[in-house]
């Protein structure tokens, strides 16, 4: 595989999880956003940040058993929005981003 095909995999694999997070891709975020710096995950608050290390975690176990992409992102956003309410719902977890 060339450096680009590697490059678009990595970035295809991001934007399934800011699509099952935020509901959005990298791109999507940046053309709505084009005055601010960085990424949508630059944006995040500590509760999408931890979701999100999950969803990771997650991610790479749906791969090595052979879960097909787009079913991946079915099952990762329904646990997105499993794990938000929860975090969101646990006040304890803001502190882990006061130092933020």
């Amino acid at each position: 595989m060339t450096k680009s095909q590697i490059n678009n995999i990595y970035a295809s694999e991001a934007d399934i999880l800011n699509v099952a997070l935020f509901g959005k891709t990298a791109k999507q975020w940046r053309d709505e956003n084009p005055a601010r710096k960085g990424n949508i995950r630059d944006y995040a608050n500590i509760s999408q940040l931890v979701c999100l290390s999950n969803l990771e975690n997650i991610n790479a176990l749906f791969i090595n058993e052979g879960v097909m992409q787009k079913e991946r992102l079915k099952k990762l956003n329904t646990i997105a929005i499993h794990q938000m309410k929860l975090l969101i719902a646990d006040h304890g977890i803001e502190k882990l981003g006061e130092g933020k």
